[in-house]
């Protein structure tokens, strides 16, 4: 077994005030680092212990070291030298930006720069300049941020530090629902089928859900769904690409009909296979799916085998 803190990849995160440290270190957390915000110099060598006691569980690190440290922070030399005493390869993401990039952003956010005392940003700002001089130089890239949105950085640092097939890392997940039981709100595209033809009125398929084969293909079997899955089909493949351009991690797509047993969560299953088909990391939600599962049909109560109902959350 080799040496954890060997293995692992270690980012210091350091910068100028308002150089973009707090999008930067979200970005890191997209691309599943395990991040650390404003973590005292001193206390850099004890958390490279504390990864090589993770026995490879943990093996990408950010942590943020900058001004705000204080006192603190004049002894981040010591902890880089400590670092490679230990024998561990680290790498330092500087982030600049210039000083009326810097200025403008301090007036906009109306925050006091942590250098700036009674004096003004602009003083702030030189001073820390200088304190950060050396530390810029060891930097292993320097990023500015001057003209750059914060899309345009979370990309630059997807190709910088993301693996080599980071950008097809979208987690995609489905959740089929029920409008009468209210719409999911964290759904980023949400898609309404109550327009198909519902099995709910075929009265063999009423206590059956759309996982079930005989509500699938009642689902699927009509030319307005083959159409719309066409076109829903196209337009995810569109809208993908950009969303991971843009930096996503994640995105939820909501499939909605009248109770969520039957059409949504056919169309859902449908709309998985396909994403999966084209590699992407797909989880489906099917969340009203189960809600009274218990039918009365005359005299008789029916209930689904709940052998059949286990797996609602299935990650690929």
């Amino acid at each position: 077994m080799g040496d954890t803190r060997k293995d692992a990849r270690f980012v210091i995160i350091t910068g100028l005030s308002g150089a973009g440290k707090t999008e930067a270190i979200r970005s890191f957390e997209d691309l599943g680092f395990f991040c650390v915000d404003n973590l005292p110099p001193t206390l850099i060598p004890k958390f490279a212990d504390l990864v090589a006691q993770s026995e490879g569980k943990v093996n990408k690190i950010a942590l943020v070291v900058d001004i705000r440290g204080g006192k603190f922070f004049d002894s981040v030399f010591d902890a880089l030298a400590n670092l490679g005493n230990m024998g561990i390869d680290y790498e330092i993401l500087f982030l600049d930006a210039s000083n009326d990039a810097l200025v403008r952003r301090f007036k906009e956010t109306r925050r006091r720069h942590p250098l700036s005392a009674g004096g003004s940003i602009l003083d702030g700002i030189m001073n820390e300049r200088g304190r950060l001089e050396e530390l810029k130089a060891r930097a292993t890239r320097v990023i500015d941020t001057s003209n750059l949105t914060a899309r345009q950085l979370r990309e630059r640092i997807v190709d910088l530090f993301g693996d080599s097939n980071a950008r097809n890392k979208l987690n995609v997940v489905i959740v089929s629902f029920g409008f009468k039981h209210g719409v999911p709100l964290d759904a980023d595209l949400m898609f309404d089928v109550r327009f198909l033809p519902n099995p709910h009125y075929v009265e063999e398929l009423r206590p059956l859900t759309g996982d079930d084969e005989p509500v699938r293909e009642y689902v699927l079997r009509w030319p307005v769904t083959r159409r719309f899955l066409e076109k829903l089909f196209d337009m995810i493949s569109f809208l993908i690409p950009y969303y991971i351009k843009e930096g996503k991690a994640q995105l939820v797509i909501g499939i909605g009909c009248t109770g969520g047993r039957h059409r949504s969560v056919a169309i859902a299953n449908k709309l998985a296979e396909f994403l999966r088909s084209r590699g992407f990391r797909v989880s489906v939600e099917h969340r009203d799916r189960d809600r009274g599962l218990e039918r009365v049909q005359g005299d008789e109560r029916v209930q689904r085998d709940p052998e059949k109902d286990r797996g609602e959350l299935r990650q690929v």
